[in-house]
């Protein structure tokens, strides 16, 4: 049985710090592999703020190049929008009966779980590893608290690394140079498109 552990984000654009949680959980947690969902809408965001779904997973693959253990996938693309976690997972765990997939996560997304759908389904049939984020304060909230006892979650020591897309997209806008934020094939790619630019 294959551990795979599903990070979910928009990547838009995957970024150094995305790469170094990857790494973290595949070399210091019992995860065989960690899989890039890119999320073509959270619910919880505007979709005009994201470059196209197809670009993003394009460079999320780029991002990965020959690493074995990662894996990009497009699996919320062909599912109805908003996509919500909850049928990301049947559809995944139905399409991939050997493999048993767990969610990582961020400290302030974990904080958000009573908010989800299905949210206490989630956390009673999956793994969450956390890794912590800067400045996060828990709320105070019954229905959190009530969801997180049934939770089986694994925070991990990962080095915090306070990057954003927002911090990138708005500095390459500005005309800076953000090489050193991002895997080397992504910042060329971005380059070559001129994405974010305007």
């Amino acid at each position: 049985m294959t551990k795979v552990g599903l990070y979910f984000g928009s990547f838009n654009p995957i970024h150094i710090g995305h790469m170094a949680i990857a790494g973290y959980m595949t070399e210091f947690t019992p995860l065989d592999q960690v899989w890039f969902v890119v999320s073509p809408h959270n619910p919880l965001k505007k979709k005009e703020t994201l470059l196209d779904d197809n670009q993003r997973l394009h460079m999320t693959w780029l991002a990965i190049g020959e690493n074995n253990k990662f894996r990009a996938s497009d699996i919320e693309f062909r599912l109805p929008q908003p996509s919500y976690t909850v049928d990301t997972l049947a559809s995944l765990t139905e399409k991939h009966p050997g493999h048993r997939f767990s969610l990582i996560m961020g400290e302030d997304n974990l904080y958000t779980l009573h908010k989800w759908k299905n949210g206490e389904y989630l956390v009673k049939n999956y793994t969450i590893y956390v890794y912590p984020r800067p400045g996060c304060v828990k709320p105070v909230s019954l229905a959190l608290e009530s969801i997180l006892k049934s939770a089986d979650i694994h925070t991990v020591k990962a080095p915090l690394m306070d990057i954003s897309g927002t911090f990138i997209r708005k500095s390459i806008r500005k005309g800076k140079n953000m090489s050193y934020f991002l895997p080397p094939a992504v910042w060329k790619y971005i380059e070559e498109m001129h994405f974010y630019s305007k």
